[in-house]
Formats: structure tokens, sequence, C-alpha cells
């Protein structure tokens, strides 16, 4: 397609999102004007199909052709090998470190330079796996992505389909891509002449796992390992095919059905590639299916509803099925229209709003908590933050669509309950002490910042409130009571009470939110001390909506928290802090004293609005933005809009180190690798903040001469 056709297509479709907002809101027609287009491949990211436990990346062919773009799931992990080291062959070998914590020794899980082995090891694993890669097969000839004409791509975030087609060798390719929305399968149709003749066919691969690289992005998994690992074609019978891929412990299945005469032969000599081939037909419609057991019938999935159930492997009912889950998705829950504004602004967020919902669908919507980069490639080795879980999952219930959210909480904290308690009294605490970087059985991997970090512990308290405000029944009440008591155990226990000053005191040693101190001296941090007067305040609330007495502790912690840190007027990180606003290690990192008026709402009795003002003008003076990321600006973007600067909120979103690339992926920047999914989940959670407002500010919070219109918000906390 030639450039001035694209640019006509772009302002076409500008201008009948502006038609269409003249009317009540379509929902459709405007997801529908922000379709992303391409024609050629990103180096960076793919347009995905996927349901939250499972994820496609796709290059320009509409698979994985030309860039090994990576498919994973939230069920598939692999362990490499243990190390053979005496004493270091077992995670029970690993011992930690002991840290003086308040005149006592508590150990915590992190490296010890005598267990250097099995620490990384439990660093490292287990990591995620790709599942496999789905591409053009062009039989002997190597035909490279520069080598195709009329390069044509689009993904219909109504539908949940990807169509893509080019012109090879004079014939017309054409791949329409989807995924089911219950199992970790797509569904392909594949039209072309060249099919008839054998030229063109469909080639499966498989890379073997390493814990090697902290991050693999943006592709995930070793592509030369080949005598690592072992595939086999257990059996094909007609029109069906199923391989085994063994990585060392890890075993898994994928099931291929097609719908013409084919078949599938391999693997290739000296590789883990299959090729799926047909003559006579100008059309191959196929299923792939990924699965832990080896016949697909029996397989067991991570459904959207928490059960096993069969496989669907018939083309067009995936097809109709993405249909209807994705147009549930647009219809359900809240809505923006921002089209109505002529204003460039208010387009560029309307475009971040869409594509993002559909973006945290795909990837963010699972059992487990997400990653940080989704389900598009691997960071921290694909393990999950629990300090990232509200950023990641809470906008699902600011937008209302409450189905995403239950996936996962509070199942994940039950699941966790065990390995949290356990954590707490091995230190000597009462309660539970939420872990940060886990896998999927709640082990934490060892790390300094990792067992240090508390801004994780309220979290279920900001979860459950949230909740409750949407479902205000019993059953909500006991969803979340012993999480919620067994949190506040360990929030009381871990308040230490300093005779001298006659408060309790967060610390030391901790890690505050911005990871940017020493945390032998830090201690009272500003936003976690906000945070743990709110956790603490609303656990007192839930006995009491129970008919239930709150433990004298948690109110009397509550109440007689150390007073937050200030120094000449304005908030600061922690207690005693020097040079605060000098010094070039503190004024780069998370505006963390901000999320206490904004994320958090300001709790009475504790926060003053001058000095929060204040705050703001020193941090706008001084902060090196351009160092920020993520939910930085979402972060800065819900404080101004709490302190009456709408048009700085909006501004904060579309700052220019906030960036979004061309099809909605929230780039990560020079310190975390691209796609960075907080940054997308923390905007969504900002633009309902603006249109819901909050307590005390019901209504929408946008610029003057600003049009617009939503549907479903409620105020936020």
């Amino acid at each position: 397609m030639s450039r001035s056709r694209t640019l006509s297509l772009l302002f076409v479709n500008i201008s009948l999102c502006s038609i269409l907002s003249l009317a009540a809101i379509d929902r459709k027609a405007i997801v529908q004007c922000f379709n992303p287009y391409r024609t050629s491949s990103s180096n960076s990211t793919p347009l995905q199909v996927g349901n939250g436990n499972f994820a496609f990346g796709a290059d320009v062919s509409g698979l994985q052709t030309w860039l090994t773009y990576n498919t994973l799931s939230s069920w598939c992990w692999h362990n490499s090998s243990l190390p053979s080291i005496p004493n270091q062959t077992e995670p029970s070998d690993f011992t930690g470190l002991d840290w003086v914590t308040h005149n006592r020794l508590v150990n915590y899980a992190q490296p010890n330079p005598a267990e250097a082995e099995i620490s990384q090891w439990m660093i490292a694993n287990p990591h995620r796996v790709n599942l496999g890669r789905v591409g053009l097969w062009f039989g002997d000839r190597d035909v490279l992505e520069e080598d195709v004409e009329d390069t044509e791509q689009a993904l219909d975030l109504y539908t949940g389909v990807i169509t893509s087609s080019f012109v090879w060798d004079g014939s017309d390719v054409r791949v329409t891509t989807m995924a089911d929305p219950r199992s970790s399968t797509i569904a392909v149709e594949l039209s072309s002449e060249k099919l008839a003749d054998g030229a063109l066919g469909i080639f499966l691969d498989y890379p073997y796992m390493t814990d090697k690289n902290k991050f693999e992005a943006p592709f995930v998994g070793l592509w030369n390992a080949t005598s690592n690992h072992t595939t086999e074609l257990l059996h094909q019978s007609h029109r069906r095919a199923t391989i085994k891929h063994t990585m060392d412990d890890t075993i898994y299945y994928t099931t291929i059905h097609w719908n013409e005469d084919a078949s599938l032969s391999g693997p290739v000599p000296s590789t883990h590639r299959y090729i799926l081939s047909t003559r006579g037909c100008h059309k191959l419609s196929f299923t792939v299916s990924y699965h832990d057991r080896p016949d697909a019938v029996d397989a067991t999935f991570y459904n959207v509803d928490g059960t096993g159930t069969h496989i669907n492997t018939n083309v067009k009912q995936i097809h109709s099925a993405s249909e209807r889950y994705w147009q549930n998705f647009w219809e359900d829950g809240a809505f923006l229209d921002l089209t109505s504004s002529d204003n460039a602004n208010a387009t560029e967020l309307q475009r971040r709003v869409v594509q993002s919902l559909y973006i945290l669908a795909v990837n963010e919507a699972g059992f487990d908590p997400p990653q940080e980069s989704g389900l598009v490639n691997n960071g921290w080795y694909g393990k999950f933050h629990a300090e990232m879980w509200l950023w990641h999952i809470g906008h699902w219930g600011r937008w209302r669509r409450w189905a995403l959210q239950d996936r996962s909480v509070p199942g994940v904290y039950k699941q966790f309950l065990s390995t949290s308690l356990e954590r707490a009294r091995r230190q000597g605490y009462d309660g539970a002490r939420w872990g940060k970087m886990s896998d999927p059985t709640g082990r934490s991997a060892p790390g300094e910042i990792n067992s240090l970090l508390i801004w994780q512990q309220p979290h279920p308290m900001y979860f459950a409130e949230l909740d409750y405000r949407s479902h205000p029944s019993n059953q909500t009440l006991e969803k979340w009571a012993d999480i919620l008591r067994h949190t506040a155990e360990f929030m009381a226990s871990y308040a230490y009470w300093n005779e001298s000053t006659g408060a309790y005191d967060l610390g030391p040693p901790m890690y505050p939110s911005s990871e940017n101190t020493d945390p032998n001296a830090t201690m009272n941090t500003a936003f976690e001390l906000a945070y743990w007067k709110m956790g603490l305040s609303i656990a007192c609330e839930w006995q009491a909506r129970q008919g239930k007495e709150s433990p004298e502790r948690w109110k009397h912690v509550a109440e007689h928290l150390a007073p937050l840190p200030v120094q000449n007027e304005t908030y600061v990180i922690f207690e005693g802090i020097e040079d605060m606003w000098t010094a070039k290690d503190y004024t780069e990192d998370h505006p963390s004293m901000l999320g206490l008026y904004g994320w958090l709402p300001p709790q009475p009795d504790q926060s003053n609005l001058t000095i929060m003002q204040n705050t703001r003008d020193k941090v706008y003076e001084t902060w090196n933005f351009t160092y920020s990321f993520g939910w930085d600006f979402p972060l800065l973007s819900m404080n101004a809009a709490r302190l009456g600067d709408v048009d700085q909120a909006v501004a904060w979103l579309l700052d220019e180190s906030f960036a979004f690339d061309d099809v909605g992926y929230h780039v990560g920047g020079a310190r975390v690798p691209t796609p960075y999914m907080p940054g997308a989940a923390s905007l969504l959670w900002a633009v309902a903040l603006l249109a819901g407002g909050w307590d005390g500010s019901e209504g929408g919070h946008w610029p003057d001469g600003w049009k617009v219109e939503s549907e479903g918000f409620v105020p936020q906390l």
C-alpha cells in the first residue's frame, strides 16, 4: 500500500471517529477506529491474539514466519538442572542471610555468597516457557520479509482477529489468525494458490528454555540448542497429529487439527521443525493447541471459568467464539468516548485507552498475576512481582470488568497464603508476609530488594475495599476476610514500637517503593506510612462490617504510626533523609510521595494539603523525568487531578517520556524492555479516576473544551 493511501485511510479513520461521536456511544465503531495497522513487522512488538492466560505473538505475516515472536501461557514453566555443588543441590539447601532488625536477627531470603549457585538457581527458576513457533513454510526457498510485496496487516480489536496479506512470487497470500477464548489454541485460515503445488505450507518449531537471561525480549528461548531437548510426533491420524516436547522435567503437547487433505512431517533432521503441507488445495485451515496431557480431549486448561474443558479444535467455532468473547468484552463494563473533542491530545488518549484495554485483556487477565511484560516476552524470568499486582489488574475493577479481575484475586492470595504465613513465622512475625518476585507456588525469589520491600503488604486491603464498594455483600466480606485478617496481623506485628517517640516505626531495614535508598538507614517512608494506615483502617472496618471486634493492636498501630516525614514543608522519601532534593539518586525514580494523595486517598489526620502542594511543586522543579518510567506518569496524573489541575493530569498521560508504540504497547525505555505492562495498566487506572472522580468530587474531570461521554465509571476512594 502506498504512503498516500495509508495516510488517507488514517484521515478517514479519524474523521469517521468524529462523525460517530455525534450520536450515543457506539463502542464498536470507536474501538474499530483504532484497529492497529501495519505494513511491515516491528522488531520489538508483535500483534497478538489471546485470552489472558495464553497469547500468540505474530509478525506481519500473521504468524511467526520472519520473527520468532513468542507463544506464552500462564501454565507452562521450566526448571533448569539444579547445581551439582555439594550442599547446593536442592532449594532446601538455601539458607539466606540474617540481618539485625530492631535488636534481633531476622532471616531474609537473600542470595548468600556461600550459596551462590543455589541462590541464583532459585532466582532464575522456574522460568516461563515459550510454547513454540508457528510460521509460513516456503518449501525449499528462503523467503525473507523483504522478498514479498503489498504487505498489509490489521487487527480487528472488536473481534480479536488478525488479517494479514501479501503478494509472493506473483500470488496472493492471506492469513487470518485468532485465539480460542477458553484454551491455549490458535486457529488459522491460510489461502493462496501456492498451497496447491506444495510451494507453501506451515511449520511448527520449538525452542529450548534457559535460565541464563533475566530479560528475554523480544524473543524467548534458544533455537540453536536442539540437542538439549526432544520432540516426538506421537501419532498422526485423519487430519490430526500430536507432538510431544520434552525439556528436562517439563513435558507438554501440541495437537494440530486441519480441515483439508494435508499431512504433517518431521522433525526436519537436526531440528525440532515439523511441516504441515497440502497439494491440490488453495486453502488450509487448522488449529494448534498447546496442552499438558498427551490426549488433547483430556487436557487440562486454565480456562476463563477456572475449570478444565475439551479443546475446541474447529476453526469456524473458534472464529465465532473469538467474535463473541471480544464483543462481550467491549460492550461490558465502563467505556469512554473522547472522539467529540476537536483535540489531538484527546484522540491520542482515546487511542491509548482502547488499544491498552485490548492488550491488557490478552496479557493481564490470567489466573496468576501477570509478569511485567505480560505474555509478550519474558522479564525477570517470567515471574510476577507482588508489589505490582494492584497496578497490573486493579484497573479491571475501575473499568467494571470484574470477571477479569476475579480470575486472580483473591485467589492468588489464598494460593500463596501458606508460604506467606511461613515466611512471617520464620522471621518472628504474626500473620502473612507476602513475597515480592514469586513463582506460581508462592516461593519468593531471593533478593535484597525482594525480601525488604513492604509496599505490597496492604494491597489486599485496597483490592478488597474496591470490591466491596461495587459488591457490598456478605459474600464479598467473607471472600476477603481471612486474607485481610492475616495481612493485618503481619502489618501490626511488623510495625515497631519506638519508646522514645511514642510511635510505631516501619523499618529499618526496608526498601521504599522507589527502591533507591540504603535499607539500613531507611525508616518511616512517606508512601508506606500512608498505605499502612489505610490498610489497617480498612481491616478494622472489615471486621466491623462483619459484626466483629477488631484486635486492639490493629487500631493502636493505625492510630499511632510515625508521622509522615517532612523537611522544609515538603514530604520526603523517608525520615532523616539527607539532600532529598539535590541528590541525583533520590530525584529520578518513582516519586512515591505524590502517591499518597492521588493513587491513595488522603488519610485523615495524616496528610496535609499545603505540604502536598509544596511537595508537588518541588517534584516538578527537581525531578529527572527522562529517567521515570511505567506507572510514574499515571501516579503524577492522579496526584495532579486530586489537586485540581486536570490539564496537567492529562499532560502527564501524554508526556513524551510516557510513550506508546504504533499498536498500543507501552514502551519500556532505557530501564526495562518493551512492553512494560504496568504503564498501560496504570494509564487505565488514571483515566478511570478522571472519568469517575473520587469521593467528594464525583464525576468527570477533564480539560476545558473537551467533549467527553462516559459510561459505567464509579467514584474512587
